[in-house]
């Protein structure tokens, strides 16, 4: 139309506009958008499937729907073997492209993007809250219930309320021993556990050129414990360079207008950040090393490296580094939990299972079952556990009076060896 006046967008917007065929959309606005990906799980997987069946005799792209069985798995028990069960025969009876099974995937978030089934500019739902992860390819990607999976496999299509956008601004460079994890740590406790509520956390400045693939991969699945919709990074070379390694499929790249509207702007520093970690019963209670070497040690019970937060190689390398010819205190034990099966095998291949077993970790299956308290490494009351994993809620990995220290993988080698939350820059003095 002529003299039509196009409003300014964020990156996020400019995806749902696209996949909802609108030329613009604003803040608010409810749009029906079509999908790309939609996922579920051995737990919310089973729930979906009989609203489903009320809905559709067949999903809508068999190439676009994935079950992914991994959070009690392998299997603990009878219930969840039925659950597994269900989801394995539905993926089999509707021809799944993408048919996942234990032994031969691994954690659902680590496993689409090494899959190449995610890539940049999908509108991608999932029923489980860390479905965000995908932002860092530069994806719309959010987790929903059940109903509304079940809506997405049968039509391809779901309603959105359209999310307005918190613009973190980073600069600088991450100093040895910093992570991912630590950023996104730093950054929820600033804001808080409700402090992007609803909201697209978008990632931008130079100071992402600096971020690895894992560590952005690890910022993203985070977003939810800030209370955000969504988090996405911007499509650089790295991001490139991941996708045509891992995938085969078409992307599109957005870039969000220069005068889009963000509700703030915040301005993250790098370099001034330091291991993190967080403290019981919030993600957002985050204390730096600093602050936690002034203080009086706090014993530990349990130390869990791996998750679809930091179950990558890489994540796992820096641990391995900090745990080589050493052994883990006697009094803690420890659990890696490598979060694909290409990444376990890896682990061998460069020596690393060697190193975690020598030190006296377990070295277990692809599983989230330590990070929810679904099975191996359930904690008893009164224990403690630094976990790479992301939610250190009241209750989560067991008895509600065990408390979760959520930290990077170096902090949590770290405090293995000394069996205490200790500072890994230490070790590396």
């Amino acid at each position: 139309m002529k003299g039509e006046v196009i409003m300014s967008m964020t990156m996020t917007q400019k995806i749902l506009a696209d996949h909802a065929g609108l030329k613009q959309v604003v803040a608010g606005q409810l749009i029906e958008a079509k999908l790309d990906v939609v996922m579920a799980n051995d737990i919310t997987g089973p729930m979906a499937l009989p609203i489903f069946k009320q809905m559709a005799n067949e999903v809508f792209d068999k190439d676009k729907v994935i079950l992914v069985p991994d959070h009690f798995t392998p299997n603990k028990d009878i219930k969840s073997a039925e659950n597994s069960k269900a989801i394995r025969e539905f993926s089999l009876n509707q021809c799944l492209t993408h048919h996942m099974e234990q032994g031969k995937c691994g954690v659902e978030h680590a496993i689409l993007p090494e899959k190449g089934i995610v890539v940049a500019g999908e509108c991608i739902i999932g029923a489980d809250s860390h479905t965000c992860t995908y932002g860092a390819l530069g994806a719309f990607s959010t987790g929903v219930g059940t109903t509304d999976i079940a809506t997405g496999m049968a039509t391809g299509e779901l309603w959105f309320k359209v999310p307005s956008a918190i613009q973190f601004v980073l600069k600088g460079k991450l100093q040895p021993y910093v992570s991912g994890k630590d950023v996104i740590l730093h950054i929820i406790g600033k804001i808080g556990v409700d402090g992007a509520l609803y909201k697209s956390m978008e990632f931008t400045g130079e100071g992402v050129a600096e971020l690895s693939m894992d560590d952005r991969f690890t910022i993203c699945n985070m977003a939810i414990e800030a209370g955000a919709k969504n988090g996405i990074f911007p499509v650089d070379n790295q991001t490139r360079d991941y996708m045509k390694k891992h995938s085969k499929k078409e992307y599109k790249e957005y870039i969000a207008d220069k005068d889009a509207v963000y509700d703030e702007v915040i301005e993250i520093d790098l370099s001034s950040i330091v291991p993190t970690v967080a403290f019981p019963h919030l993600p957002g209670n985050a204390h730096t090393m600093d602050e936690i070497n002034n203080e009086e040690k706090i014993m530990i019970d349990q130390v869990v490296i791996g998750s679809c937060t930091n179950g990558r190689m890489s994540d796992l390398r820096k641990a391995a580094a900090i745990l080589k010819g050493k052994q883990v205190a006697h009094h803690v034990r420890v659990m890696v939990v490598p979060a694909t099966q290409k990444i376990f095998v890896q682990c061998i291949q460069e020596g690393l299972a060697e190193i975690f077993v020598e030190a006296g970790c377990a070295f277990n299956t692809p599983s989230c079952g330590p990070c929810m308290g679904g099975h191996m490494g359930v904690m008893a009351k009164g224990e403690k556990c630094v976990s790479t994993t992301n939610r250190n809620f009241v209750g989560r990995m067991g008895d509600t009076q065990a408390l979760i220290y959520l930290a990077s993988p170096e902090v949590a080698a770290a405090s293995a060896i000394a069996g205490y939350i200790a500072d890994p820059r230490k070790d590396g003095e």
